[in-house]
């Protein structure tokens, strides 16, 4: 990439940005204005606004990644990323904005009459957060890295200075153009680019060459491991080798590899001829890291258990939408409950249009970028992509346009994690004083997960956001559709479930990323937790509640009565306080 080009592009972005976010900032002039956009964003706006943060580094650089690496199994991620909005649409979103309530601790007050459910949502909004800042983090590194060549924690580490500047000088007025100018210029930058690449591809290879078992590099390729590697090999290969390979140091020499496992130290430099076979990287544990067929939807990859992992995806995605603290407080935003739902109907439509495209990255990537495979660096499949396809000045330009989206995207998120997670800090952790308590909080912030993510950086940036998505719905999920739906549901019951649900999904994130167990089942289990930890916040949740019925919360029938009536017009412009905020 033309690392000038993709400087500038990104500036670009970035000026763009502070230039929104300050126009926005000139039009807030209430505490209103700066907590919930004084409720009045239009659906649309709002919801091109939820799509530009919703719409991550996962989902930008991840998805196209895990495909190229995985395969088609992996296209279960934007299925349920796009589908978790029908569950949010049927169920949650009329009835959590005619709640009143800005945050999930707001509700779970609301509604419970308790601040002990308030403190233990609150404490796992920040768990979710800073999980979900972490893969926004390492996207930034990977982006700036390739487009800079800086470290690839410096880019996290900048990207999370300029996110906790601009949060904790504007607010969600500002936020809401800022984010929907990103959606648009994400959408852009993955559309414009697929044109040129697939005139570029024009069906070359064919299909049957598309899907091989082992790729192969199309061309004298010349890969430079980062850090020190296992490659498994099914066949003899050669490769010119500059560096050490199992233990021995080579100084531009030819080296037959014979068929098994090498190592290969940090820094090596190798150069394998057209046609030769792609080595498969060897994971921790000492199984390979590619999947077992590239096209069976269920071939499991990495996993000892396909179809297991497979419904943990799909319970994470489809369930944890709903518990995303940056995705529910912008529903807050809407004028009244019909204007949630036409906000996510179009959520809908414009999330599933752009879900389209990465996958089709993520098959050019592996046919043009086969060598993403050995280093483990498939999130760049992306960013590479042009140059290869296309190249010459027109590759560099669509480069530099993807280096720009890619920035509008960890961006995008990382604001609106870290206004959410921020929020909940101001308001149930330190002394609540309004915006100057919430500054701080700020820094607070995004201070956790730069520090994770600088030791846990290869960790990948869509397996990262699926473990944020495991916790959110085992207790998040729970919460709110039996805090809606039924109300038998009791504040010990809650405490509870939140415990018990949420607390396990997130001990198994936690021993996931430190990996003390790397294989069998109990690995599976904790690596996807949503399957076991989902139901068991339910179950927790209905059955201390039936045994607690004695602790029923005072006023449950108006408060059920508001959130499953429309709305009056007067109701519409009731004012709603929230520890220290009033809203009009």
């Amino acid at each position: 990439m033309n690392q000038t080009y993709g400087i500038v592009a990104v500036s670009a972005a970035v000026v763009a940005t502070l230039v929104i976010g300050a126009t926005g900032l000139r039009i807030s002039r209430t505490t209103s204005d700066f907590y919930v956009a004084s409720r009045t964003v239009p659906p649309y706006l709002n919801a091109m606004a939820i799509s530009g943060e919703y719409l991550s580094a996962a989902s930008f650089l991840g998805i196209a990644g895990l495909v190229a690496a995985q395969g088609v199994e992996m296209l279960w991620f934007p299925v349920g990323y796009a589908a978790g909005y029908l569950v949010l649409l049927v169920f949650v979103a009329a009835p959590l904005r005619r709640s009143g309530a800005y945050t999930l601790p707001d509700f779970a007050e609301s509604r419970l009459r308790s601040t002990a459910a308030r403190r233990v949502a609150g404490v796992l909004v920040v768990g979710v957060g800073w999980l979900y800042l972490l893969p926004q983090l390492q996207g930034a590194g990977l982006t700036l890295g390739l487009v800079t060549g800086a470290p690839r924690w410096l880019g996290g580490v900048l990207v999370a200075v300029v996110v906790a500047l601009a949060v904790a000088a504007g607010g969600m007025r500002s936020i809401t153009f800022v984010q929907a100018f990103q959606y648009c210029l994400k959408l852009i930058a993955l559309l414009v680019p697929a044109i040129f690449l697939v005139v570029a591809w024009h069906g070359e290879p064919g299909p049957a060459d598309a899907l091989d078992e082992p790729p192969t590099f199309r061309r004298h390729t010349q890969v430079t491991v980062e850090t020190t590697v296992r490659l498994r090999i099914e066949a003899p290969l050669r490769a010119v080798v500059t560096g050490a390979v199992d233990g021995q140091d080579h100084d531009n020499g030819r080296l037959l590899l014979d068929p098994g496992v090498h190592e290969v130290r940090a820094g090596t430099t190798l150069r394998f001829p057209p046609d030769a076979p792609v080595p498969e990287r060897e994971s921790a544990d000492g199984r390979g890291d590619g999947a077992a067929s590239w096209a069976t939807p269920l071939s499991g990859g990495r996993n000892d258990h396909p179809l297991y992992t497979t419904y943990g995806l799909i319970f994470a995605t489809f369930l944890g939408t709903m518990g995303l603290p940056h995705v529910l407080v912008r529903f807050y935003t809407n004028p009244d409950g019909r204007a949630a739902r036409r906000t996510t109907v179009i959520v809908l439509a414009l999330v599933g249009g752009f879900y389209l495209l990465p996958p089709l990255y993520g098959l050019l990537g592996r046919i043009y970028a086969p060598d993403l495979l050995l280093t483990g660096t498939t999130d760049a499949a992306v960013l590479v992509l042009p140059e290869r396809l296309v190249g010459g000045p027109g590759g560099d330009l669509l480069g530099a346009l993807i280096a720009a989206g890619a920035c509008a995207a960890f961006l995008s998120t990382a604001s609106g994690l870290t206004l959410s997670v921020a929020g909940v800090l101001s308001q149930d952790v330190l002394p609540s004083l309004g915006v100057r308590t919430f500054r701080p909080a700020t820094l607070l912030a995004v201070a956790v997960p730069v520090t994770v993510s600088v030791a846990a950086s290869e960790l990948p940036v869509a397996d990262a956001v699926g473990l944020a998505f495991a916790v959110a719905a085992s207790s998040f999920c729970p919460l709110l559709l039996l805090g809606i739906w039924w109300r038998g549901l009791t504040a010990p019951g809650a405490i509870a479930g939140l415990l018990t649900g949420g607390g396990s999904a997130l001990t198994a994130v936690a021993l996931t990323i430190a990996g003390p167990l790397t294989d069998g089942w109990a690995h599976t289990l904790l690596a996807w937790p949503a399957v076991w930890s989902v139901p068991l916040g339910f179950l927790t949740m209905i059955l201390v509640s039936l045994a607690t019925r004695d602790r029923f919360p005072a006023g449950t029938e108006a408060v059920m009565a508001r959130l499953h009536l429309p709305e009056r017009p007067a109701d519409r412009s009731a004012p709603t306080t929230r520890r220290g905020v009033t809203t009009p």
